[in-house]
Protein backbone atom coordinates (compact mmCIF):
# COMPACT_ATOMS: atom_id res chain seq x y z
CA UNK A 1 0.00 0.00 0.00
CA UNK A 2 1.56 3.27 -1.08
CA UNK A 3 -1.18 5.61 0.15
CA UNK A 4 -1.19 7.02 3.68
CA UNK A 5 -4.10 6.28 6.00
CA UNK A 6 -4.83 10.02 6.27
CA UNK A 7 -4.96 11.93 3.00
CA UNK A 8 -2.55 14.82 2.67
CA UNK A 9 -4.61 17.91 1.69
CA UNK A 10 -1.77 18.99 -0.58
CA UNK A 11 -2.78 16.09 -2.87
CA UNK A 12 -6.50 16.85 -2.78
CA UNK A 13 -7.79 19.33 -5.34
CA UNK A 14 -9.12 22.67 -4.19
CA UNK A 15 -12.64 21.83 -5.37
CA UNK A 16 -12.58 18.78 -3.04
CA UNK A 17 -11.37 20.77 -0.03
CA UNK A 18 -7.61 20.43 -0.44
CA UNK A 19 -4.95 22.79 -1.73
CA UNK A 20 -3.90 21.12 -5.00
CA UNK A 21 -4.53 23.14 -8.16
CA UNK A 22 -5.67 21.40 -11.32
CA UNK A 23 -2.48 22.56 -13.04
CA UNK A 24 -0.30 20.90 -10.40
CA UNK A 25 -2.49 17.77 -10.47
CA UNK A 26 -1.79 17.55 -14.20
CA UNK A 27 1.95 18.02 -13.62
CA UNK A 28 1.89 15.17 -11.09
CA UNK A 29 0.16 12.93 -13.63
CA UNK A 30 2.62 13.82 -16.37
CA UNK A 31 5.60 13.19 -14.10
CA UNK A 32 4.14 9.85 -12.99
CA UNK A 33 3.60 8.89 -16.63
CA UNK A 34 7.22 9.72 -17.42
CA UNK A 35 8.44 7.62 -14.48
CA UNK A 36 6.35 4.67 -15.63
CA UNK A 37 7.26 5.04 -19.28
CA UNK A 38 10.96 5.07 -18.41
CA UNK A 39 10.69 1.43 -17.24
CA UNK A 40 7.91 0.25 -19.55
CA UNK A 41 10.36 -1.74 -21.67
CA UNK A 42 10.90 -4.07 -18.71
CA UNK A 43 7.26 -5.10 -19.03
CA UNK A 44 7.04 -5.04 -22.81
CA UNK A 45 10.12 -7.24 -23.20
CA UNK A 46 8.23 -9.97 -21.31
CA UNK A 47 4.71 -9.28 -22.62
CA UNK A 48 5.10 -7.48 -25.97
CA UNK A 49 1.51 -8.20 -26.99
CA UNK A 50 -0.11 -6.74 -23.87
CA UNK A 51 -0.88 -3.04 -24.42
CA UNK A 52 -2.50 -2.36 -21.04
CA UNK A 53 0.42 -0.66 -19.24
CA UNK A 54 1.24 1.53 -22.25
CA UNK A 55 -2.43 2.43 -22.56
CA UNK A 56 -2.54 3.46 -18.88
CA UNK A 57 0.38 5.84 -19.45
CA UNK A 58 -1.27 7.21 -22.59
CA UNK A 59 -4.56 7.69 -20.73
CA UNK A 60 -2.81 9.56 -17.92
CA UNK A 61 -1.39 11.99 -20.45
CA UNK A 62 -4.68 12.21 -22.35
CA UNK A 63 -6.45 13.06 -19.08
CA UNK A 64 -4.12 16.04 -18.57
CA UNK A 65 -5.10 17.30 -22.02
CA UNK A 66 -8.81 16.86 -21.32
CA UNK A 67 -9.14 14.12 -23.93
CA UNK A 68 -10.39 11.42 -21.53
CA UNK A 69 -12.21 11.63 -18.25
CA UNK A 70 -10.91 10.64 -14.85
CA UNK A 71 -12.90 7.39 -14.78
CA UNK A 72 -11.42 6.24 -18.07
CA UNK A 73 -7.85 7.06 -17.00
CA UNK A 74 -8.39 5.31 -13.66
CA UNK A 75 -9.85 2.25 -15.40
CA UNK A 76 -6.83 2.07 -17.71
CA UNK A 77 -4.62 2.17 -14.62
CA UNK A 78 -6.59 -0.73 -13.15
CA UNK A 79 -6.15 -2.74 -16.34
CA UNK A 80 -2.37 -2.15 -16.19
CA UNK A 81 -2.36 -3.46 -12.63
CA UNK A 82 -4.26 -6.49 -13.89
CA UNK A 83 -1.45 -7.08 -16.38
CA UNK A 84 1.04 -6.97 -13.49
CA UNK A 85 -0.61 -9.52 -11.19
CA UNK A 86 0.46 -12.78 -12.86
CA UNK A 87 4.05 -11.60 -13.31
CA UNK A 88 7.08 -11.39 -11.04
CA UNK A 89 10.10 -9.15 -10.82
CA UNK A 90 10.88 -6.18 -13.03
CA UNK A 91 8.01 -6.74 -15.47
CA UNK A 92 5.47 -6.82 -12.66
CA UNK A 93 6.79 -3.65 -11.02
CA UNK A 94 6.90 -1.83 -14.38
CA UNK A 95 3.25 -2.68 -15.05
CA UNK A 96 2.30 -1.53 -11.55
CA UNK A 97 4.14 1.75 -12.19
CA UNK A 98 1.97 2.27 -15.26
CA UNK A 99 -1.15 1.40 -13.29
CA UNK A 100 -0.26 3.92 -10.61
CA UNK A 101 0.32 6.57 -13.28
CA UNK A 102 -3.15 5.97 -14.68
CA UNK A 103 -4.65 6.25 -11.20
CA UNK A 104 -3.19 9.74 -10.60
CA UNK A 105 -6.19 11.23 -12.41
CA UNK A 106 -8.37 9.86 -9.62
CA UNK A 107 -6.05 10.31 -6.60
CA UNK A 108 -3.07 12.60 -7.09
CA UNK A 109 -1.07 10.81 -4.38
CA UNK A 110 -0.66 7.81 -6.71
CA UNK A 111 2.14 9.82 -8.30
CA UNK A 112 4.54 8.44 -5.74
CA UNK A 113 3.41 4.89 -6.47
CA UNK A 114 4.39 5.25 -10.10
CA UNK A 115 7.83 6.49 -9.10
CA UNK A 116 8.34 3.86 -6.38
CA UNK A 117 7.30 0.95 -8.59
CA UNK A 118 9.58 2.23 -11.36
CA UNK A 119 12.51 2.20 -8.94
CA UNK A 120 11.54 -1.31 -7.82
CA UNK A 121 11.45 -2.40 -11.46
CA UNK A 122 14.94 -1.06 -12.13
CA UNK A 123 16.27 -2.69 -8.98
CA UNK A 124 14.73 -6.03 -9.92
CA UNK A 125 16.22 -5.85 -13.42
CA UNK A 126 19.73 -5.04 -12.19
CA UNK A 127 22.31 -7.73 -11.53
CA UNK A 128 22.80 -8.86 -7.94
CA UNK A 129 25.09 -6.45 -6.16
CA UNK A 130 24.08 -3.52 -8.38
CA UNK A 131 20.43 -3.17 -7.38
CA UNK A 132 20.76 -0.41 -4.82
CA UNK A 133 22.93 1.68 -7.13
CA UNK A 134 20.49 1.14 -10.01
CA UNK A 135 17.62 2.26 -7.79
CA UNK A 136 19.48 5.40 -6.75
CA UNK A 137 20.19 6.24 -10.39
CA UNK A 138 16.52 5.79 -11.28
CA UNK A 139 15.47 7.99 -8.35
CA UNK A 140 17.90 10.68 -9.51
CA UNK A 141 16.58 10.37 -13.09
CA UNK A 142 13.04 10.88 -11.79
CA UNK A 143 13.96 13.85 -9.62
CA UNK A 144 15.78 15.48 -12.52
CA UNK A 145 12.47 15.48 -14.41
CA UNK A 146 10.35 17.03 -11.69
CA UNK A 147 8.77 20.29 -12.86
CA UNK A 148 9.76 23.20 -10.61
CA UNK A 149 6.12 23.85 -9.66
CA UNK A 150 5.76 20.44 -7.95
CA UNK A 151 9.37 19.64 -7.04
CA UNK A 152 9.20 20.60 -3.36
CA UNK A 153 5.82 18.91 -2.94
CA UNK A 154 7.04 15.61 -4.42
CA UNK A 155 10.35 15.63 -2.56
CA UNK A 156 8.52 16.23 0.72
CA UNK A 157 6.04 13.48 -0.17
CA UNK A 158 8.96 11.11 -0.81
CA UNK A 159 10.36 11.95 2.61
CA UNK A 160 7.02 11.46 4.36
CA UNK A 161 5.98 8.25 2.58
CA UNK A 162 9.37 6.63 2.04
CA UNK A 163 8.69 4.00 4.71
CA UNK A 164 5.46 2.81 3.08
CA UNK A 165 7.11 2.91 -0.35
CA UNK A 166 9.74 0.27 0.44
CA UNK A 167 12.31 2.96 1.34
CA UNK A 168 13.16 3.43 -2.34
CA UNK A 169 13.63 7.20 -1.97
CA UNK A 170 16.59 7.04 0.45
Amino acid sequence: MILPKVRDPRFVTIRRGGTLTDADHHLLALWAASCAEHVLGLFESVRPDDPRPRQAIEHARAWTRGEVGMMRARAAGGHAMGAARPLRGAARHAAYAAGQAGAVAHVAAHELGAAAYAIKAVRAAAPEGEREAAGRLECRWQRDRLPAAIRDLVLDDQRLRNDICWSVFD
